[in-house]
């Protein structure tokens, strides 16, 4: 891992992810989280202040950044629940089938390499009658806008870490084996329409 990844990278993503409007966004879908939680990619803690403690049991955040858990750690320390933080030192999730409640997955998914193989993995993990709660940016309903997404996503990616502007999320969540519960989406204000459109729900592994 290069200077840039380790030390440049946690704190651009921290900034980037931090806006208010993308805070709100985590508002609206991490407060119904409860039991066992998952979060994948936690990064640097963002969703932390808005788990509500009397539904939690036990959070697990996974994420393949150190660096990152060394930034969450230090708002996890005042939290009413116990907080575990676990790499991905493989292809697979590093957990037992069925084994959690919720999945939380916020501004992830643009990342992961294989997103379909990850969502996969995620069902496996979660218990029957388990939810995936999401809020994600992706593809865009507007031609114009989408042709932006494609031309911008590789210098995109290059500067945020992997970060795709274009992918399908609804799609993407089919693909890896969930059905949608409830989904609303929109531009995100304040954001550039390029990295701003919304994707934020619940699905349930099919």
């Amino acid at each position: 891992m290069g200077f840039y990844e380790r030390y440049v990278l946690p704190h651009f993503i921290n900034c980037a992810c931090g806006t208010r409007p993308i805070m709100k966004q985590r508002e609206k879908v991490v407060p119904v989280a409860s039991g066992t939680v998952l979060e994948i990619g936690i990064g640097t803690g963002l969703n932390l202040p808005y788990y509500d403690a009397s539904r939690i049991e036990r959070l697990i955040g996974l994420d393949p950044s150190e660096r990152s858990w060394e930034l969450a750690g230090k708002r996890a320390a005042a939290l009413e629940f116990p907080v575990e933080f676990i790499g991905l030192p493989g292809e697979a999730i590093p957990l037992a089938d069925h084994s959690v409640d919720t999945i939380v997955m916020t501004f992830s998914l643009c990342t992961i390499p294989d997103p379909v193989a990850a969502l996969e993995g995620m069902g496996r993990v979660l218990r029957p009658g388990g939810r995936l709660l999401f809020a994600e940016h992706g593809l865009a309903p507007d031609a114009s806008v989408r042709r932006w997404q494609d031309r911008l996503d590789r210098p995109w990616g290059v500067l945020a870490g992997g970060c795709h502007l274009n992918r399908d999320i609804p799609e993407l969540l089919r693909q890896g084996g969930f059905a949608l519960q409830e989904m609303d989406s929109m531009y995100l204000p304040g954001t550039p329409r390029f990295a701003g459109f919304n994707y934020w729900g619940t699905a349930e592994h099919a």
